[in-house]
């Protein structure tokens, strides 16, 4: 098999990057990752946990005392800023335009998220794990079938994510040899 045929697809690439953003997140109910992408170029990335300076739900181990996490509420508002926030936001912070641009996230975006993106110019949402149902995936659908976005679900490849795991993950990539490039 030739090594290019080894490589991730650009999806695959820029998921894996997402999923790897996501082992930042300091939420207990939902860690996501986002990446924002511009000519097959990383422009940001964004996890969601707790705003900038506030306790992170991990280190306290609770959202709200008495809650184990935000999710066990009804009532409480989620106390994260979702990762596609946090991404939109480090790009704005830097001065980096996110217009014309693609969003890899881990978990399919939530209604405010996915009107931030559009706001923020950004054309495409590539995502892992769907979210929205019902009365909401309908109005994810409008805004779809406006033009104003286009969605696709993306997966990685179980031989993808167990090379990238046994080989790079797991090793320094620096000695990885190309005889053990070719045994996968």
């Amino acid at each position: 098999m030739a090594c290019d045929d080894q490589r991730p697809t650009w999806d695959e690439y820029f998921l894996m990057l997402a999923k790897l953003a996501a082992t930042r997140s300091t939420c207990l109910a939902f860690p996501v990752g986002a990446v924002i992408v511009k000519n097959k170029q990383v422009v940001a990335t964004g996890y969601n946990g707790s705003p900038s300076g506030s306790a992170h739900c991990t280190t306290q181990g609770y959202c709200y005392p008495g809650l184990s996490s935000c999710d066990a509420s009804k009532t409480l508002p989620s106390r994260a800023v979702h990762a596609e926030a946090n991404a939109i936001a480090q790009a704005a912070k830097h001065g980096i335009s996110t217009d014309g641009a693609s969003i890899y996230v881990t978990l399919e975006p939530c209604l405010s998220c996915l009107k931030l993106i559009i706001s923020a110019g950004i054309k495409e949402v590539f995502y892992e794990t769907a979210f929205n149902a019902g009365e909401k995936a309908l109005v994810r659908d409008s805004f779809v079938n406006e033009g104003l976005v286009i969605l696709k679900q993306v997966k990685l490849s179980e031989s993808t994510a167990k090379r990238a795991t046994d080989l790079f993950l797991l090793f320094s990539t620096s000695v990885v040899g190309s005889d053990m490039l070719q045994i996968r």
